[in-house]
């Protein structure tokens, strides 16, 4: 099978964008679907390689199905993030001056992360909901609407005039997105990873979070999310999903999810790939006493001590 990516569509929309920031899928099939459940369906079946789904947004929060698709669904593993930011613009046809819009299309999040700007541009205009952000675009290319809220790659794919950029009324809103594939080996440490795991605690254990986070703590792991979904099984009983800095080929990581697989009903291993790196960016250094080479000269005076070696 030829190399073929999947993400979520429709075409002209972020998840593309953030699709073709990825180096593989350069000379690959780019082929958009319906949902996410459909995505990671093909990888998981073998229509695809890899899939590319959106899995967070710094203004809207998690994007559920995601998280739930890969917390309970098949094993699939994560091997790249990339995240984008969220650059919203209004587009409208060719001829379509900004006083003239009376009616806008848009994503749900889209006109709710740009609500003060429309308020303030547009204070008569009617918003519509669609399903996409090139739903959006598409219907003001065929003049269902006089102009779309959408990414600047789908006001250029459906031959939209950008009368404002920027929109957003965050301007620093970003959105995460992974790239999953079929499980394998994850890629080499790159000194600067995310470790990704779903965790099924009992939820009749009085300390049971807290005795995983301490498994965390006590290594020195830095967590950046957690997140907790129902099981579905019934009240009270959740999936905690962590998204934790370091690989699992590392020493401290490694003893730390051994410690969670004593303590937790159950532990999903959901990836260790690189991290998004920003513009002066750096890892966060462990705590005195808890780097990997601290991990590993322990190991070695451990190994010593029972071979009888007290030097």
């Amino acid at each position: 099978m030829s190399t073929r990516f999947v993400y979520l569509g429709p075409e002209g929309t972020f998840t593309e964008q953030a699709l073709r920031l990825i180096p593989e899928a350069a000379d690959a099939e780019r082929v958009p679907v319906r949902s996410v459940p459909e995505a990671l369906d093909a990888v998981r079946s073998g229509e695809a390689t890899a899939a590319v789904v959106p899995v967070e947004n710094s203004v809207g929060g998690a994007v559920a199905v995601t998280l739930d698709e890969l917390a309970a669904g098949s094993p699939l593993v994560i091997t790249r993030e990339v995240v984008l930011p969220v650059d919203f613009v209004l587009g409208a046809r060719p001829g379509v001056a900004l006083a003239g819009v009376r009616t806008v299309a848009a994503h749900p999040q889209a006109s709710a992360q740009c609500r003060s700007w429309l308020r303030t541009a547009l204070p008569d205009a009617a918003v519509t909901d669609v399903l996409s952000n090139s739903a959006a675009a598409i219907s003001a290319a065929d003049g269902s609407f006089d102009a779309a809220i959408c990414a600047p790659i789908g006001a250029a794919r459906y031959g939209l005039t950008v009368l404002a950029e920027k929109i957003a009324d965050n301007p620093d809103a970003v959105t995460r997105f992974l790239m999953v594939t079929r499980p394998a080996p994850p890629p080499e440490p790159t000194g600067d990873d995310v470790t990704s795991l779903a965790v099924f605690i009992a939820h009749d254990r009085v300390g049971a979070l807290l005795a995983v986070l301490t498994e965390f703590a006590v290594r020195g792991v830095n967590l950046t999310r957690i997140e907790s979904r129902p099981t579905g099984e019934q009240l009270g009983v959740y999936i905690f999903l962590f998204d934790c800095t370091g690989h699992v080929a590392e020493p401290r990581m490694g003893e730390a999810l051994q410690g969670i697989r004593r303590l937790a009903d159950r532990v999903t291993f959901l990836g260790s790939y690189p991290r998004h790196r920003f513009s002066g960016g750096s890892p966060v250094p462990p705590p005195p006493g808890q780097s990997d080479a601290d991990f590993a000269d322990a190991a070695t005076w451990l190994t010593k001590i029972r071979a009888g070696d007290l030097s």
